[in-house]
């Protein structure tokens, strides 16, 4: 086996970077959404997805796809989200094996109540944090970091 490349000072300092940026993100992302809107990020997500779906549907395969989720995770949100009665379940229709998740009105309601909070702490946290040059960076590196995961294409 050959020896590893280490990470230098600056490969590192990116990485902790990424590891700590994205945890803060994501517990004060959490936080906003639980005490705003009762949603775990996740189940903000799920709402978004559908939202942007032809008939505010998808099936639960494209949704978990979408969310980079396993599909037993994406379950139990999906769970938590029908009981609420902000989704429901219904069979595909031109596929009886598949199950598709569908956006209810009150969801559609949620979302539109709880977007507002959500985008306001996305972009005092990140957005309005970096420079136009910044932002362009992470979605330029993270967008190829990725494809580059999704497509199985080694670095």
């Amino acid at each position: 086996m050959p020896e590893p490349r280490w990470l230098d000072d600056e490969e590192m300092r990116a990485w902790k970077a990424l590891l700590s940026g994205w945890a803060l993100l994501e517990r004060e992302i959490e936080r906003q959404l639980k005490r705003d809107a009762g949603l775990s990020h996740t189940q903000y997500e799920v709402l978004v997805r559908l939202a942007a779906a032809p008939d505010g549907s998808l099936r639960m395969t494209e949704l978990a796809d979408s969310l980079i989720n396993s599909k037993s995770r994406l379950s139990y949100q999906v769970d938590q989200l029908e009981k609420a009665g902000l989704v429901r379940r219904e069979s595909h229709p031109t596929d009886s094996r598949g199950i598709a998740a569908v956006l209810t009105e009150a969801g559609r309601r949620k979302l539109e109540d709880a977007a507002p909070g959500h985008v306001t702490l996305v972009r005092e946290l990140l957005i309005d944090v970096l420079t136009p040059a910044q932002r362009t960076a992470l979605a330029d590196g993270l967008g190829e970091v990725a494809r580059r995961i999704r497509d199985g294409d080694p670095a």
